[in-house]
């Protein structure tokens, strides 16, 4: 019998800004790494858990990639195509934030796309932003740095306080015991954000996912509070900020 993939991971977030001003903050919080096969599986043990339907976490197929009118699997595929990938992956695999209570929101979401022989193929990470737009970036393994990587053009707008025209450098390896993803942002040949998520992998029980609840109260406002709270800190710094056009 196959052992379960999914499982939970503990994480610390941080962000260090190097320019115009320097500023640094951590935070920590909590997510799920859930293969998709494994989800009516996951849905029917765990008590608050479901799959498009509500409860205390919902994992919703209008979360992702915003054409969402087949499913997770079949959306993640057509962006492969779209992106000159034919080969369908066996497994897939996404670290994310459900739907909390309702709400819901997404920094960053990652797509880990697996062969037959669980080798791993490639990964697209979502981005979203507070506006509840998100833009999806193929990550492909990169042999050299031993993991998957790209650098590649952000065209995006994420936050008043980073130009879109910046690159994001995403650099992570596949989940094991450990997860480690590190995303620079980059102004030409200047680092000028570092970002990182990190943490030790918790089995997905009910019990483990109720301690971590009552650890991380509502986690997902958690997280947008936070993100308000830095940009007003950032703009009490003066730095230079564009609204979103």
């Amino acid at each position: 019998m196959r052992a379960q993939a999914s499982c939970l991971y503990e994480c610390a977030v941080m962000h260090r800004r190097l320019s115009p001003k320097q500023h640094e903050f951590t935070y920590r919080i909590f997510l799920f790494y859930l293969d998709l096969d494994e989800l009516s599986e996951v849905s029917s043990r765990i008590p608050f858990f479901s799959l498009n339907e509500p409860n205390v976490y919902a994992l919703r197929n209008e979360d992702y990639f915003q054409f969402h009118s087949r499913g997770l699997r079949a959306n993640l595929e057509s962006f492969l195509e779209t992106q000159g990938l034919t080969q369908k992956p066996s497994r897939i695999r996404l670290l994310t934030l459900p739907r909390f209570l309702g709400y819901t929101f997404n920094p960053i979401s990652i797509f880990f796309c697996f062969d037959e022989n669980e080798r791993p193929l490639t990964s697209v990470v979502q981005v979203g932003n507070t506006f509840g737009e998100l833009k999806p970036y193929l990550v492909p393994l990169d042999s050299a740095a031993q993991g998957f990587h790209i650098r590649v053009a952000k065209n995006y707008y994420v936050s008043p306080f980073s130009p879109p025209d910046l690159t994001f450098d995403f650099r992570f390896d596949e989940p094991g015991n450990r997860l480690r993803i590190a995303i620079d942002d980059f102004q030409g040949e200047e680092k000028v954000l570092l970002s990182t998520l990190a943490g030790p992998r918790v089995e997905l029980t009910a019990v483990n996912l109720a301690i971590l609840t009552f650890k991380y109260p509502l986690i997902t406002l958690k997280v947008i509070f936070l993100i308000h709270w830095e940009a007003l800190r950032l703009w009490w710094k003066r730095i230079p900020h564009r609204g979103k056009e």
